[in-house]
């Protein structure tokens, strides 16, 4: 930057300010008559050096400025780029999952409740043996019992029949102590409401009249409203069995964000080669809070070259969550959480070219796409 002094300059340069005086009289003051270049020649000599700082500090602020707006602009508008992912990623995911997978005796109900036999089938009424009229027994939950090993225990085929005759909100809730009800067969609980008949109830669970007289010992066909019925044979249905069972998915990010990368085979954004996706990539501005998607268990935070910051989550039943490229951890291995807690912010660390949440989702050890969960 040149500095420019008015001390040594031509006559004709300095004629411009030779018409104008200064004196200490108009102030009051008692100082010498000054002409307006020996003013800046004085200034120049004793401010030259603040001068010079003033400059390199306003040029510091615009910049900081513009690249705020540059920022603004790439998490918000600009498409982000996604960079290639090592061919290791699909290892070293499976590596990282397995050192905290669930103990797979827990693993005894498919993804429609139906209690497995040892060798994987599914037990049938016909193989338990059922009776025509309902009755129930009190159990104690022991320790270490979960609600599939339960069933399994009582010869039920299906886990919605003890969360249904329980009113169980959330099966993970279940504890050491507790008294349920065990219905001698398969079926749910019905409370009758107004309009009901046993004809539309047959129809909507597809139990025929016949067997829902039978279970309930009915001898007429009036119903109370707010009477309890035990339909033999019916099920809860999916959704309902979900958010019994703690399935159901919440978004890690509730803000506002983009899908910039689906699950599954994709293209090399930079090479063009075919590669795996083992998530989903979930762009938004680096900050943005990252929450837990179901309760469960921290059993992992740290650090790869692939995810940066990362961290792994225990759901139970199988289900497992990682959550990568993170700027900060906001919880810490053995944590417990619980659905929708903050457990992390965006960043874009590790092998990432913008701001993003790599989410993967693994249930029994397999790989699964995230979408067909988060509804």
């Amino acid at each position: 930057m040149e500095i420019i002094s008015y001390v040594g300059a031509t006559a004709s340069s300095r004629s411009g300010f030779s018409k104008h005086r200064f004196s200490g009289r108009q102030f009051g003051l008692k100082l010498p008559k000054l002409s307006l270049p020996n003013v800046f020649s004085k200034i120049n000599t004793k401010y030259s050096f603040i001068f010079i700082i003033g400059i390199i500090s306003s040029a510091f602020l615009l910049s900081i400025i513009i690249s705020n707006i540059i920022t603004y602009s790439q998490n918000y508008t600009g498409p982000i780029k996604i960079s290639s992912l090592p061919e290791n990623e699909i290892d070293f995911l499976n590596a990282a999952m397995s050192k905290f997978a669930m103990d797979n005796n827990e693993n005894l109900v498919d993804e429609d409740g139906n209690v497995l036999s040892e060798d994987g089938t599914v037990l049938t009424a016909s193989s338990v043996g059922l009776n025509k009229s309902i009755s129930y027994s009190s159990y104690k939950v022991l320790s270490g019992e979960t609600i599939s090993t339960i069933a399994k225990k009582f010869g039920l085929t299906n886990i919605s029949t003890l969360i249904s005759v329980n009113g169980i909100d959330n099966v993970r809730t279940l504890r050491s102590g507790q008294k349920l009800r065990i219905p001698n067969q398969d079926g749910i609980t019905y409370s009758v409401l107004k309009g009901d008949s046993l004809s539309s109830i047959s129809k909507k669970h597809n139990c025929s009249i016949e067997k829902i007289l039978d279970a309930n010992d009915l001898s007429s066909r009036d119903l109370i409203i707010g009477q309890e019925l035990f339909i033999p044979g019916a099920r809860m249905d999916n959704s309902a069995l979900k958010k019994a069972m703690g399935e159901l998915f919440i978004y890690p990010i509730t803000a506002k964000w983009r899908l910039t990368s689906k699950f599954g085979k994709r293209a090399d954004p930079f090479t063009g080669v075919a590669s795996s996706h083992t998530g989903i990539d979930m762009a938004c501005s680096t900050g943005t809070p990252i929450k837990a998607v179901m309760s469960g268990k921290v059993v992992y935070v740290g650090w790869s070259n692939i995810f940066g910051i990362y961290a792994i989550i225990n759901h139970g039943n199988g289900y497992q969550t990682l959550y990568g490229h993170m700027s900060k951890s906001l919880c810490s291995t053995g944590q417990v959480v619980s659905q929708g807690t903050r457990i992390g912010l965006v960043g874009s660390t590790g092998y990432s070219t913008g701001p993003h949440l790599h989410f993967t989702v693994y249930k029994n050890g397999k790989l699964v796409d995230p979408l067909s969960l988060l509804k």
